[in-house]
């Protein structure tokens, strides 16, 4: 019979991070769960709100850089499970300011690793489970194979790169100090409460206000889409059936060009939306010029996650991205207050000037 966990979700107020709270609020009633989340521009505390007040959920304020905060936490609450999600995540802001991706990525999970390590020395038992992505892997050509967990590590951005230091130091715990440790690689996630800087919800919200669609480059870059649904699924069973010391790589088997996914995305928003701004939604696209380094095709193969521990992902990218849009055209309340001066002036640098 499964026992309780008490589980410290780091980055919890973010995109994937809130996503795997509610999906594990749901599905495990009775463990504790503690979210740390310093709420910087990505990171939304209504995204937790429905969880608020409940006994079994606590939020906390505060950065995984801060060492005496990352103590207090482990042994007040008595955590044995850590779902490190807290990250600088977004490729286009780490080429206009890396630094930020060094602290927190490298520095932050550095510092995490420690405090666990000291703390699972005096207890001797639990698990931190560090979500990473597959962007560590480099671009892959049109003919190349997807990517394994036996994939040389080739990152062409701040970003991507400060994820693969923070794997390769999250693996060095494990076979210098012995610390519980499993890394997942995950492609890219779409789905509810993603800041509007991704591409999804970017496409989505500007579609809504009658906003020109960017699209980089020719359009012709392929990604494998995960429905976050699924890979909090997933991120489930390797927390209870994982090998330590492992690398799982989690895809969704959905590979789509950014132009063919943009174009999906007009065609539900005209069939879901009735008052558009601007009819057909296409009207919108705008091709700009290519962000710097940009890696081509990224794609993930699963077979490991589906052998060793039987899972698959369930949603097409078809349904997921018809939840998606819904979502988007039934939360206008959640997103139009993160499009702020401070987000206008970033989008202006990075798709305007």
């Amino acid at each position: 019979m499964r026992g309780s966990r008490r589980l410290l979700v780091t980055g919890g107020a973010g995109f994937i991070g809130s996503n795997f709270v509610h999906y594990w609020c749901e599905a495990y009633p009775d463990d504790r769960v503690v979210v740390l989340d310093a709420l910087t521009y990505a990171g939304n505390r209504h995204n937790l709100a429905s969880l608020e007040g409940q006994e079994n959920f606590r939020f906390v304020k505060g950065d995984i850089c801060d060492r005496a905060l990352l103590d207090s936490l482990l042994q007040e609450e008595n955590i044995d499970t850590v779902a490190h999600f807290a990250a600088e995540s977004h490729v286009d802001r780490s080429i206009l300011g890396p630094g930020a991706f060094i602290q927190t990525n490298i520095v932050g999970t550095f510092t995490l690793l420690e405090a666990f390590r000291k703390h699972w020395e005096t207890r001797q038992e639990g698990i931190f489970l560090h979500v990473s992505t597959d962007e560590v892997y480099g671009s892959l050509n049109p003919s190349d194979r997807a990517f394994t967990e036996t994939t040389p590590y080739a990152p062409n951005s701040p970003y991507s790169a400060s994820k693969a230091g923070s794997d390769h130091l999250v693996r060095a715990y494990y076979h210098t100090y012995g610390v519980p440790t499993i890394i997942t690689n995950c492609s890219n996630n779409y789905g509810p409460y993603q800041f509007p800087e991704k591409l999804i919800p970017l496409m989505c919200i500007n579609i809504l206000i009658g906003k020109s669609l960017p699209v980089y480059g020719d359009g012709q870059n392929i990604r494998d889409w995960l429905y976050v649904g699924d890979h909090c699924s997933a991120l489930d069973v390797v927390i209870h059936h994982g090998k330590l010391g492992e690398t799982y790589n989690i895809g969704g088997n959905n590979e789509v060009k950014n132009l063919d996914l943009v174009n999906m995305l007009c065609q539900l928003m005209d069939e879901l939306a009735p008052n558009l701004p601007v009819h057909s939604c296409k009207k919108l696209i705008a091709f700009v010029k290519d962000r710097p380094g940009h890696d081509r095709r990224y794609a993930i193969d699963s077979t490991k996650l589906k052998t060793e521990l039987g899972w698959t992902p369930s949603v097409t990218v078809e349904e997921g991205l018809r939840r998606t849009v819904e979502w988007y055209l039934t939360h206008r309340d959640w997103w139009e207050p993160l499009l702020s001066e401070e987000y206008q002036a970033y989008y202006h640098q990075v798709y305007v000037s």
